[in-house]
């Protein structure tokens, strides 16, 4: 059996799998169900939240924002929304004595240029560090990066 594709030598009895083609939404006929197991699964002590929406126009004016600069206020974001808790998060209770400092559907601040960034379905994601959290904000709304 032939395990060499271009030029990746795999160990015996793995195999490589087919192309994965990118997808830019989910199968019409997903459930919210369905869709949702498709998230990644923080492992150990990381957090998945999801960037919110940024806004297409400047604040208050109908003039739109470029392109470029909405990538930029997305990739600077300090307001994160918390999808999911890995198994170990805020599990050390030596380093958080207190408990928790947010939970799953909390919007949280944290430092520009957190975490992995990745896109699912064209929304940006990013995978943080439990102690990476700055604070919880009750309504995200007006915050922007300085």
């Amino acid at each position: 059996m032939n395990n060499q594709m271009s030029d990746l030598i795999l160990p015996p009895g793995i195999k490589f799998p087919k192309q994965i083609q990118p997808a830019e939404k989910p199968k019409e006929n997903a459930t919210d169900e369905e869709k949702a197991t498709q998230l990644p699964e923080p492992s150990g002590y990381k957090l998945l939240c999801i960037l919110p929406d940024v806004s297409e126009n400047y604040d208050g004016s109908a003039l739109v924002k470029p392109t470029d600069f909405m990538r930029r206020e997305e990739q600077t974001t300090t307001v994160l929304f918390v999808v999911k808790v890995g198994p170990d998060a805020y599990k050390d209770t030596a380093k958080f004595p207190s408990g928790p400092w947010c939970k799953v559907g909390d919007f949280v601040m944290v430092r520009t240029y957190t975490g992995t960034r990745f896109k699912m379905y064209g929304k940006e994601m990013r995978l943080i560090n439990d102690d990476q959290i700055e604070g919880v904000v009750q309504d995200p709304r007006g915050i922007s990066h300085v």
